[in-house]
């Protein structure tokens, strides 16, 4: 399977992940689509970048030893599936993290990165977030962000910052629920 529309993407892919792989980096890749995660695990594959693909129906055991591998150091590219990304992982190997797509939620996406921010990390662990111009994704990504100061600003401020919005940016935040 070819990866139409993706082309743009995909090039800064590979130029990201040919960059760390020769620098010897490790990079964990998070996608939200276990499809794409086999695309590009596929992908890596044809382009004899060693890789390896976690999603939700990997086994517990099978996990481990692929953690174990990343973790060596024997395979510097570990694409996984967001939401199998969930489960306790532990990827201090990581100097890397690409978000492939953007996931509407910031806090399964910041989940996912702190992956590889766990305790005994002494790396700068680089985010690289990939984002389609004039596609679903670049308004996710509008959306995430607006999201992320309103949250800071509800945090910060309390309930009443909530009041302060205006009818449209409150229209704004729910309207990617539906």
């Amino acid at each position: 399977g070819r990866l139409p529309g993706r082309s743009g993407k995909l090039e800064v892919f590979d130029e990201l992940v040919e960059e760390i792989v020769a620098e010897e980096g490790a990079v964990l890749v998070f996608t939200q689509y276990a499809q794409m995660g086999r695309l590009l695990s596929r992908h890596l594959d044809e382009k004899k970048i060693r890789s390896q693909f976690l999603h939700g129906g990997t086994t517990i055991k099978a996990r481990e030893k692929m953690v174990h591998k990343f973790q060596g150091g024997e395979v510097p590219v570990f694409v996984l599936s967001l939401k199998a990304a969930g489960v306790g992982l532990n990827l201090t190997t990581a100097d890397h993290v690409i978000h492939f797509d953007r996931w509407w939620n910031p806090a399964v996406e910041d989940q996912a990165t702190d992956r590889a921010h766990r305790i005994g990390q002494t790396k700068n662990v680089q985010v690289h977030r990939l984002i389609s111009e004039g596609t679903i994704e670049e308004s996710i990504d509008e959306l995430i962000r607006s999201k992320r100061s309103l949250a800071d600003a509800v945090v910060n401020g309390g309930e009443g910052a909530l009041t302060e919005l205006s009818d449209a940016e409150l229209a704004k935040l729910v309207q990617l629920r539906q």
